[in-house]
């Protein structure tokens, strides 16, 4: 086993405030970093500003500030960010700080040395926001891919490093490294790309002075790239400090606007300069809004985090994100799915379960732990599998079962009833199993929820959780008193905006264009089974014309019994999230009339095909 890992966030653009896909990213570094401190390793997790460029020039001198004192007031956001959100990262590198200068040059001394650089003129068309160079055919309808704006014609004499010098090679390391560029589809679109000749890459601009002056010319300045993805080896001290101990990085966590940059050029770049490739590069989705869209200021649809965070518990906001969005997949955000993830599995099934067990110890036992006894319950957490969900970056998996063994704890009591035991030491038995599944999980969910964690294990009495790891997942070390019950996760009122009395207004309405979003099936309810953890669920495997049968959770059971489900042919609501109800995954809803306490399935007056969408 390694024991070292070094993991980091790209370093982002201080020409605004952090938006919630800085926040995002932050979050899943976090928990990935938690995650292999707890397992023992010395993690390195650096994150950091971006800060020279011609975007930033513009930007001082728009807020009549000098460029140093522009990035120095707006770093101060991106470092209030990780406060807020107890984003524990080990170095906050800036790209304006002496030492990352120093490394810079001492990389580019390396690439110089093997003959790689050279000078000549560059004329295409540049993308400011991105500050990259793009051929015509990379461009959507003749703009940015990423920005949606028209890149700008551009002619300028430029050091240039012999990128297309390191194409084959490049190829060859993606073909034959699996890791290095994740997910798998990331590394065919990479690869697809460079069936195209490379070119050679500019990284010198004459046009502005706000950056690091260039060794040899002092007319130039080093161009983003060279000198912004240097800070991987800045915080490590290249070439000396903990460059040995740490490098190469375990993984680069960027979006997807950059992982070109962080494959094809970040990797010639380290191959001239004999420097060994991170291990991985793993890109990540976009953050959309509850309408699908990508967030952007353009659109009016991007949320600030912190005025998330006035409204909403930190913890919420990083389980949420980590919980509802698949990591390395676009995913949305609303707030009616933030609260309702935040009331029913953080409220109901943790806050619950926590409440609960604390009362009755209390009540039963005086709030004293009893002495350690039968373990009935390490035989239900499956931590081999969690930590191999974490292993291969899938941490909605991972926490997905630990909620599963969050529903075993909450089923414990309800079969156990203890309130119903008479036998003082049977008693106490089940107590004691209740407060040990606890503290399992105040361990585990520390990378997800470390405020969350910390209260819970306060409640149990537990002094030195700080030092509390994976080897402390063994039945039997909680002992002492526990505290008096509090909430652990207040629900949220979810408010809904009513039309005003006297009539309805227009935007109360969807339009047809909003119905065609709506992906609404035929299908045959091919199998019908008791949820395992909720008395009102039942689980349908549902046959809507897809290759595999689609799973669903649905609240039928006290209105049909499961065996009269099977056969019946409903409509379903295809498009949905998939979310966990009780431990069981759901794929999509069941559509169903009520009338008072009646409730009927919707469906077809004719035979019909599985799968046939209603228009």
């Amino acid at each position: 086993m390694p024991k070292t890992f070094f993991i980091t966030t790209p370093i982002y653009y201080p020409s605004a405030k952090p938006h919630v896909g800085h926040l995002y990213t932050n979050i899943c570094c976090d928990v990935l970093a938690r995650w292999y401190r707890l397992k023992g390793l010395k993690v390195h997790f650096s994150t950091g500003t971006d800060e020279h460029g011609i975007k930033i020039q513009r930007a001082a001198i728009a807020n009549n500030k000098t460029p140093k004192e522009f990035v120095d007031r707006m770093v101060d956001f991106f470092k209030e960010l990780c406060i807020l959100y107890d984003i524990s990262y080990d170095d906050f590198i800036r790209t304006t700080e002496e030492r990352h200068k120093k490394a810079v040059y001492a990389l580019f001394k390396k690439i110089k040395a093997e003959g790689d650089i050279y000078k000549s003129t560059y004329e295409g068309l540049y993308c400011v926001d991105c500050e990259t160079y793009y051929l015509d055919k990379d461009l959507v309808d003749g703009l940015c891919p990423f920005h949606g704006k028209p890149p700008v014609p551009m002619k300028e004499e430029s050091y240039f490093f012999k990128m297309s010098k390191y194409q084959k090679r490049l190829i060859e390391h993606i073909r034959h490294s699996p890791d290095f560029i994740l997910p798998a589809s990331k590394k065919k679109e990479i690869l697809n790309r460079l069936s195209d000749p490379l070119k050679d890459l500019s990284i010198t601009r004459s046009t502005f002075d706000w950056g690091i002056p260039y060794p040899d010319d002092r007319e130039h300045v080093f161009y983003v790239w060279l000198d912004a993805l240097t800070n991987y080896l800045t915080t490590v001290g290249y070439p000396a400090g903990k460059y040995k101990k740490f490098w190469p990085a375990d993984i680069h966590v960027i979006g997807n606007d950059i992982f070109w940059h962080h494959t094809v050029i970040w990797g010639s770049l380290l191959m001239s300069a004999k420097v060994k490739l991170p291990k991985s590069v793993f890109v990540h989705g976009f953050i959309k809004a509850n309408n699908d869209l990508k967030m952007s200021k353009s659109l009016g649809n991007v949320i600030d985090p912190f005025e998330l965070i006035k409204h909403y518990p930190a913890d919420s906001i990083r389980y949420f994100f980590v919980r509802e969005v698949p990591f390395g997949f676009d995913g949305s955000f609303s707030e009616e799915a933030l609260i309702q993830r935040h009331n029913t599995e953080l409220a109901n099934d943790l806050g619950n379960l926590l409440n609960r067990t604390i009362v009755m110890i209390n009540s039963y036992l005086d709030g004293n732990l009893p002495k350690k006894t039968k373990d009935e319950i390490s035989k239900h957490l499956d931590f081999r599998k969690i930590d191999a969900f974490m292993e291969k970056r899938e941490l909605h998996n991972a926490l997905n079962e630990i909620w599963k063994f969050i529903n075993f704890a909450n089923k414990y009591i309800n079969d156990k009833e203890p309130w119903n035991v008479k036998d003082r030491k049977e008693l106490e038995a089940i107590l004691y199993n209740l407060a040990e599944s606890l503290r399992f999980i105040a361990v585990l969910l520390k990378p997800f929820m470390p405020q969350a964690s910390k209260e819970v294990a306060s409640q149990l009495g537990i002094k030195d959780f700080d030092k509390q790891d994976f080897s402390h997942l063994k039945f039997g070390l909680l002992k002492g008193k526990v505290s008096k019950p509090r909430i652990l996760f207040k629900k949220i009122e979810l408010k809904v905006d009513k039309p005003e009395t006297g009539g309805f207004k227009m935007e109360n309405f969807v339009d047809f264009g909003d119905w065609k979003k709506l992906d609404i099936r035929v299908g045959t309810i091919k199998k019908a089974e008791p949820h395992p953890n909720a008395d009102k669920l039942v689980v349908l495997h549902v046959d809507i014309g897809e290759a595999k049968e689609r799973q669903l959770v649905a609240g039928l059971r006290q209105y049909y019994k499961p065996e009269e489900l099977v056969g019946k042919r409903v409509v379903i609501f295809a498009n949905l999230n998939p979310v966990n109800l009780r431990g069981v995954d759901s794929n999509g809803m069941i559509l169903a009339a009520v009338n008072n306490k009646d409730v009927v399935l919707l469906t077809t007056d004719k035979p019909i095909n599985n799968g046939a969408r209603i228009e």
